[in-house]
């Protein structure tokens, strides 16, 4: 997964600021590294998330007391490569009917266990994520690796993390 966020602050609470996703003003994309039968449609697709929102919790200056949290909505994948109609038909069929089971599994959550963050420079800072996702019924602990830039009103963070779809 590869993910930009664009988020609002929502409230501070004990010194605590709290952000929310702001889906409209981020960028979040998920790249399948594909085997099997989507393969010989297309080698790695790329899909933007639509629906998706959550939230990001820390204490100014510090990022102490970090958490992430987010839900999306699987149905909202939309591939964005080039490919013909026909193909994202089948791409769609595969992936939504028989890799994700949207109809019977429609969410994915993440949510952090653990939050470690060293100052790069000035508001700049790399952040470790551990926390579990949920996907497909089945929660497994994933790591996320990213990069956060805060403002006074809002913050900017752009991450990865690697799965295998067969741990789910």
């Amino acid at each position: 997964f590869k993910s930009k966020y664009g988020m609002e602050r929502a409230m501070v609470d004990d010194g605590i600021a709290h952000f929310s996703i702001d889906a409209k003003a981020s960028l979040f994309t998920v790249q399948a590294f594909a085997a099997g039968m989507i393969a010989v449609i297309a080698h790695s697709p790329k899909f933007a998330i639509r629906d998706f929102d959550g939230e990001m919790a820390f204490k100014r200056g510090s990022m102490q007391h970090a958490s992430v949290y987010m839900t999306i909505r699987l149905a909202s994948l939309d591939i964005i490569d080039e490919v013909s109609k026909a193909d994202r038909r089948e791409i769609d069929r595969v992936l939504f009917d028989e890799v994700l089971e949207k109809a019977i599994y429609p969410m994915a959550e993440y949510n952090s266990s653990r939050v470690t963050a060293t100052s790069t420079t000035e508001n700049v800072y790399r952040v470790s994520v551990i926390g579990d996702l949920k996907l497909h019924g089945i929660s497994r602990s994933v790591k996320l690796e990213s990069q956060v830039v805060t403002g006074e009103e809002s913050i900017r963070a752009q991450g990865a993390f690697s799965l295998t779809q067969s741990e789910f």
